[in-house]
């Protein structure tokens, strides 16, 4: 199964594409950011995500994909710009009929680097560790790998319970 993990922003979002198979095995695809020009309206901004991340869609073929979830800020202007982020990005995987999964941002980070409180430069480390990946990638692609991986995670929890019941 092919994974498509997202971590949103309006100005730069992550994002990272793993391979799974039955058992535990993640296979890195690829990662990157999508980063809307400088100087663009919000609109505009809204625009390229929504485009980029259909690219990337249209490119790797994804069977669902994850997305984080929106946090709490203290500054209610970029939690709002946050959101219409999210929510353009939700929008645009939807349009190409994929699952959409949603993961708060502490399981992502409990999922990769087994604690729920984890730095960006632990997380970092922990992709790279657990998809074998030569260097580090930056901090906006690692944060979409991880949601990726966490994704994967539950999926084979879930399965695994599915089994245990039948």
């Amino acid at each position: 199964m092919r994974i498509l993990g997202i971590d949103p922003g309006s100005r730069i979002t992550g994002y990272g594409m793993i391979d799974t198979s039955s058992g535990f095995a993640r296979d890195f695809v690829s990662c990157g950011i999508i980063k809307p020009s400088t100087g663009l309206t919000l609109q505009d901004r809204l625009k390229e995500l929504y485009d980029g991340i259909g690219e990337v869609v249209a490119k790797y073929d994804p069977d669902c994909a994850a997305i984080e979830d929106v946090f709490v800020s203290r500054n209610p202007g970029s939690a709002l710009k946050l959101g219409q982020a999210r929510g353009v990005l939700m929008l645009a995987v939807k349009h190409f009929n994929l699952v959409l999964y949603e993961f708060p941002a502490k399981v992502v980070k409990q999922a990769v680097a087994g604690y729920g409180q984890a730095d960006k430069p632990q997380i970092q480390q922990a992709v790279k560790l657990l998809l074998q990946l030569d260097r580090v990638p930056g901090e906006d692609a690692s944060d979409g790998l991880a949601v990726a991986i966490c994704c994967a995670n539950h999926m084979i929890n879930f399965h695994s319970r599915s089994r245990i019941s039948e």
